[in-house]
């Protein structure tokens, strides 16, 4: 696998599933756990070669942080790249773990995971001292569901790179697995639209998971005409917290209309 996310973050994507992350946490009940499957480095620097050469972050967060419109859907996500970097502009990134340690309360706890040995030990270092917190360098899809209360609030954010040719089943595997140990258990898993006929057998095989009502979040940045471009990312949630649509809505709504090229957002409920 040569995936990396320096190339990548900071981008729509990212913004789509960090904006909603945020969310997530300050709308679930507490004390909560919190399982990041694939939490990569943690901390991505957007001045380096990676990212000045795809210009993904220039695109995504840099314009986030000078929209005059941003909806309220944002503004948690905007406020902490303005913390990390000490104003509007972006030269440093904070991936999922960042942001989930920085919304933790007293009695939460944050398990993040990190197969590659190389970006858990940059995962490690940038999460070293806060409270409640911890890495693995292990299989994120086993971890998560090992490592899972068997009751009360939870949060397992599965986020894989889709590089492997069984990720789509694995994440299916994994929020079966995970709501037969803890039906409250929220999970959110994050993936790339590329066409069609892959995002509808994967949420067909997901509504046949046991995990109850999935809510599905879209952000078409461009109609889904070449499988072999990212043509969007999708959300899609099981035990989501009332109230969160209109949030999504806001999200993926703003993100395919100003970052996409006749995009479209949507928002819809999958038995």
């Amino acid at each position: 696998m040569n995936y990396r996310h320096a190339f990548h973050a900071g981008n729509f994507a990212d913004l789509v599933k960090h904006a909603a992350l945020l969310a997530l946490l300050d709308r679930l009940p507490r004390p909560l756990r919190v399982i990041d499957t694939h939490a990569g480095r943690g901390l991505y620097d957007l001045s380096g070669s990676e990212a000045q050469r795809s210009g993904e972050a220039e695109a995504g967060v840099g314009k986030l942080m000078q929209a005059p419109d941003l909806p309220a859907a944002f503004r948690p996500l905007r406020d902490a790249v303005r913390r990390l970097n000490g104003g509007d502009v972006a030269r440093l990134y904070p991936g999922s773990p960042l942001l989930v340690a920085g919304a933790l309360k007293s009695g939460d706890s944050y398990l993040a995971c990190e197969l590659r040995p190389e970006e858990h030990s940059a995962l490690a270092q940038a999460l070293k001292g806060k409270a409640g917190v911890g890495t693995r360098c292990a299989d994120g899809y086993a971890a998560a569901v090992a490592e899972l209360p068997d009751k009360g609030a939870a949060l397992v954010l599965i986020d894989p790179p889709f590089e492997r040719a069984d990720d789509y089943a694995r994440c299916v595997e994994a929020l079966s697995a995970i709501a037969r140990r803890n039906p409250a258990a929220t999970v959110m898993i994050w993936l790339p639209l590329k066409d069609l006929e892959t995002f509808d057998a994967f949420l067909r095989d997901a509504e046949d998971a046991g995990a109850g009502r999935l809510l599905v979040a879209e952000a078409r940045m461009r109609p889904l005409t070449d499988p072999m471009k990212m043509n969007g990312c999708a959300l899609v949630l099981a035990g989501a917290p009332p109230g969160l649509e209109p949030v999504l809505e806001q999200i993926v709504g703003w993100t395919a209309q100003a970052l996409g090229e006749n995009g479209q957002g949507r928002v819809w409920t999958a038995a």
